[in-house]
């Protein structure tokens, strides 16, 4: 396994970031991290490479122990932390080329360049960091990240800052490099998740609550479907959820609601009767299939 996680948990004081967290990742795959802010994906990203040690339980990176051999490790992680740090006064070039040596490479120059191209940063190569937009720093953090040509990727929110054009190039870099590498990424973009994704990891206030692939986590525990209604005036969720049939209700605007459902009940009838009963309109029905955003939702609600 290329990362492998056993028990980890982290205290900060008497507050406990992660709580016995355990998972694997093999050689090859692209695992999303998700959780909501303050889940604990940074920490265990920062534990994973090295930058902090777990209170209790072992992590281990390519067969070597995270806590016993710290500089292996680096050698062979790639890491694009949350908040990117660069140094501003310095040109991407020379930047990338710093970031090189650091890691010991002897051609320097020739992988430089081949960074520089494979992120698209091209046309930015002679500007200074500080004179760069967002989403192009953002490409320079990838590049120093796969530069050394890590075995492993560790990357905090990559696509943030990039435009739409630019998230498609940087997500098609990501299915690229996890055919060859192992790729471990945190987002909060569910489409992102869903479109580079192998595998997803979810935590919730320090704890795993899933770990599956995108297509059995939407299907839960069993073959579930979502019903989209428009009634033509506001609707209370509670009520809704008595509805026979209901396992759970998701809102999407005022008066639209993702209604989900056993694949073998059709709640269509019951929906229609609570329409004439109430005297609301039914503007419009239709079947929708249950995304990761919904499985998300329910996943890390507070009080579940």
């Amino acid at each position: 396994m290329s990362i492998s996680v056993n028990g980890i948990t982290k205290l900060y004081g008497a507050q406990k970031a992660l709580d016995d967290v355990s998972f694997s990742v093999g050689t090859g795959e692209v695992v999303g991290f998700l959780g909501p802010n303050g889940a604990g994906k940074s920490t265990m990203m920062k534990i994973l490479t090295c930058f902090l040690p777990p209170s209790q339980g072992t992590a281990a990176v390519c067969g070597l122990d995270t806590g016993k051999a710290s500089l292996k490790v680096r050698r062979r992680v790639g890491y694009l932390p949350e908040h990117n740090p660069l140094y501003p006064d310095l040109f991407v070039s020379e930047y990338l080329d710093l970031v090189a040596g650091l890691h010991g490479l002897r051609d320097r120059r020739p992988r430089v360049k081949e960074m520089i191209e494979l992120v698209g940063l091209g046309p930015e190569r002679h500007k200074r960091i500080g004179a760069l937009s967002k989403g192009y720093r953002q490409r320079v953090g990838l590049a120093q990240a796969m530069i050394h040509d890590p075995d492993v990727l560790i990357l905090d929110e990559p696509t943030s800052g990039l435009d739409p054009n630019q998230l498609v190039e940087v997500r098609g870099l990501i299915r690229r490099l996890g055919e060859k590498k192992t790729v471990m990424l945190s987002t909060h973009i569910m489409q992102e998740v869903e479109a580079i994704c192998d595998r997803v990891i979810i935590i919730d206030r320090g704890k795993l609550v899933a770990d599956d692939k995108a297509s059995s986590l939407r299907n839960g525990p069993q073959q579930r479907v979502l019903l989209e209604v428009e009634f033509d005036k506001p609707v209370h969720a509670n009520v809704l959820k008595n509805l026979g049939g209901v396992l759970n209700v998701h809102r999407k605007e005022e008066t639209s609601w993702l209604l989900e459902h056993d694949a073998s009940t059709d709640i269509r009838p019951a929906v229609f009767r609570f329409a004439v009963d109430n005297g609301l309109q039914v503007l419009g029905m239709q079947k929708s299939e249950r995304g990761l955003e919904e499985v998300f939702k329910e996943l890390t609600r507070p009080g579940r």
